[in-house]
């Protein structure tokens, strides 16, 4: 992979899981959030599924990004609904986004904010070529 010297870190995070099924403790900083599966898959069902954390890390980086923007041009926007589901496709995956806002916008305007949608880092980092390394800690 890579060397040592080219990895900038951006975040850090730890997941922890004890005999609970499948109850999972993910930190990240000084924040803690539960993870699990539903009761159907021999989960607890006490938190969202892994799926569904990626899905809202999606979702939350985008409406930031979006917020950020109409910040800057001064948009008048008093919300921002972002609605994400993951299918399984032939191929590999497919994530669907669909957008909504709430505010004083032209046509002109909505257009460029799904653009800037596709800018968030973490839509560019699912969409880019990212490399995972397992390693024993």
């Amino acid at each position: 992979m890579s060397n040592q010297e080219d990895k900038k870190p951006i975040a850090q995070g730890r997941a922890s899981i004890a005999r609970a099924h499948y109850q999972t403790v993910a930190t990240s900083g000084n924040h803690a959030i539960v993870a699990d599966e539903p009761a159907d898959l021999g989960g607890t069902d006490t938190g969202m599924t892994p799926f569904g954390l990626l899905l809202s890390s999606l979702g939350t980086c985008t409406a930031i990004t979006l917020r950020m923007y109409i910040d800057r041009k001064m948009w008048i926007v008093d919300e921002i609904n972002i609605d994400l589901e993951i299918f399984a496709v032939p191929d590999g995956h497919c994530i669907e986004i669909a957008i909504s806002f709430k505010g004083d916008l032209t046509a002109e305007q909505t257009e460029r904010l799904l653009d800037i949608a596709d800018k968030c880092p973490v839509h560019k980092l699912l969409a880019g070529n990212v490399k995972m390394e397992s390693r024993l800690a």
